[in-house]
């Protein structure tokens, strides 16, 4: 089995492919697609195949395709970048590459999402099957827009096996997301849950997934077990507590992992930041 990987230079792709490399099995090979080779020095060691090139160049893409059994789409463009770079690399460049796995004979394709795409909270921990409520929440940007198209364009390819994995809000193994938080937290209440999800935790919702019988076309929330208040976070990182006052929609972005636990058998292996703070892999 041959896996090609993209955004495999990213917190979240660098920690996932090593994880696959590490646990290969005989016949089980890993390709990734980079635009600086010199930054998948680390993966190539590890025995990656590496191809230069952009998503975007159909060339480029050919060559990583060819041969290959399944997909894991990570890369993703969300911050410090225009609303049209986000839309280019996470919609557009998503579907193109659906499209040429499919027409490149590729079996499976799991797709990295964020478990902002459905909006508004619901009373309750969110479920796969809640529908994405457009313009909903206060995270609501470009960045969730479009891996919901994204999402929703993939499930409608016939003849590939399309699975997505939604992921809260990713941190650890010195990830700069966990510190850069407190821009948006600061104004927020301190009562105000996030939920989170380790990188190694992040890496095996998203191996369980590509390895998995009969999880085509399925949907599934890869998280931590305990959100964190606005306040925890806070005292984690040593910064101003935030403001105080009460938050207008306790449940946004708090998503259940019952259906991952239940036909993938995913346990967080940091169940909450407080663990992964404990065993120093922040």
């Amino acid at each position: 089995m041959l896996t090609l990987i993209t955004g495999a230079t990213g917190q979240v792709g660098r920690g996932f492919a090593a994880r696959l490399l590490a646990q290969a099995r005989p016949g089980e090979r890993v390709r990734v697609i980079v635009r600086d080779e010199a930054r998948a020095a680390s993966l190539a060691a590890g025995g990656a195949e590496v191809v230069v090139g952009d998503l975007r160049d159909t060339d480029a893409l050919g060559k990583a395709l060819t041969g290959v059994d399944a997909v894991v789409n990570i890369a993703a463009s969300f911050r410090g970048v225009p609303d049209e770079e986000v839309w280019a690399v996470n919609r557009d460049a998503a579907l193109e590459l659906g499209r040429a796995a499919r027409s490149f004979g590729v079996h499976r394709f799991v797709q990295a999402s964020t478990i902002l795409v459905y909006g508004v909270g619901r009373g309750r921990p969110l479920v796969e099957d809640d529908p994405t409520v457009p313009g909903g929440g206060p995270l609501w940007t470009a960045y969730p827009q479009s891996k919901a198209e994204a999402e929703r364009g993939l499930l409608e390819l016939d003849g590939l096996d399309v699975r997505v994995g939604r992921l809260a809000f990713v941190y650890g193994e010195g990830d700069p997301h966990l510190p850069g938080i407190t821009r948006w937290t600061a104004s927020q209440p301190a009562t105000k849950r996030h939920h989170l999800v380790h990188v190694a935790d992040a890496a095996q919702g998203l191996t369980r997934l590509l390895y998995a019988p009969g999880a085509g076309g399925r949907i599934h929330n890869i998280a931590d077990d305990a959100p964190v208040t606005v306040l925890e976070i806070h005292q984690l990182l040593g910064v101003e507590p935030p403001a105080d006052g009460p938050d207008p929609d306790p449940w946004y972005a708090i998503a259940s992992t019952d259906r991952i636990r239940r036909e993938l058998g995913y346990r967080p292996l940091f169940p909450t930041l407080w663990s992964a703070r404990d065993a120093g892999a922040l």
